[in-house]
């Protein structure tokens, strides 16, 4: 079960069809940035083809609004009230990290997604940037044609190709492709800083989970953190020593850096 900690407590809607429309935002590209970028064609409206059940859920291990384990529902739903908190109630983009592999990284973003989502006027969107070991698809039981680093290859991919519906009403998936030599290079990429503008510009109530590698073991988790408003780090219940928990927290810009969750 996961337990917020020390998560700061300051600190300064439906998808839209205006792509030039200003959210406010940590990140700015400058004048024009966006709008040099390949999002000429719409990203099409949230539709719902498929939906899992409760038992789908259960499965899961995926909140939903009428879960019978309330504990957890709770937990997250707290843990999306101190981010809103945080955030001045705008949208945001966060980089999940684990303090080691096994943390449950994947687990805690899909379900803060997932409470985003609950929000019948927010959407919520979950990337799947641990290209090392991608899980989200699986999870989610989708399969994926492309991904995020498809995108990121070739500037004339058309960004719903990548949007994949999860079962999950307004909660998106963006699965993390089939190209996953070198993540460094693609997460340091000018397209990548375009895309997650671009994404936020296009859906002002879109909240941005990054679901990324441990930052034990990979940089991806801090490159993607300069890129993004907050990072969280997910700390395993009595698997760790203090004094690795702290080491890891102490690799995010503390600017950005919103606290640990344990997990377990």
């Amino acid at each position: 079960m996961p337990e917020q900690r020390n998560l700061k407590s300051e600190m300064p809607r439906r998808d839209e069809e205006d792509s030039r429309l200003l959210v406010p935002s940590s990140l700015e590209l400058g004048p024009g940035a966006v709008d040099k970028y390949v999002i000429s064609k719409q990203i099409v409206r949230m539709q719902e083809p498929r939906k899992l059940t409760p038992d789908d859920l259960d499965e899961r291990r995926v909140i939903y609004p009428e879960s019978p384990d309330r504990g957890l529902v709770n937990r997250f739903r707290n843990l999306r009230t101190k981010l809103l908190e945080l955030s001045g109630g705008n949208n945001f983009t966060l980089v999940v990290s684990g303090a080691s592999p096994g943390a449950g990284t994947s687990f805690v973003a899909l379900n803060l997604a997932a409470a985003f989502a609950f929000d019948q006027s927010k959407t919520a969107l979950i990337i799947d940037c641990n290209l090392r070991d991608p899980s989200l698809h699986s999870t989610l039981d989708v399969m994926p044609e492309t991904g995020l680093t498809d995108f990121l290859d070739d500037p004339d991919f058309d960004i719903a190709r990548i949007l994949y519906p999860t079962g999950i009403p307004r909660l998106r998936l963006i699965p993390a492709g089939s190209r996953r030599e070198t993540p460094g290079e693609f997460f340091t990429s000018f397209r990548m800083k375009q895309f997650l503008q671009a994404v936020r510009r296009r859906y002002p109530d879109r909240f941005i989970v990054l679901d990324t590698a441990p930052i034990s073991e990979s940089p991806d988790a801090r490159i993607l953190t300069e890129l993004c408003d907050y990072a969280m780090l997910v700390v395993p219940h009595g698997k760790i020593t203090a004094t690795t928990a702290e080491n890891a927290a102490m690799a995010f810009n503390p600017d950005k850096f919103v606290g640990a969750v344990i997990n377990g």
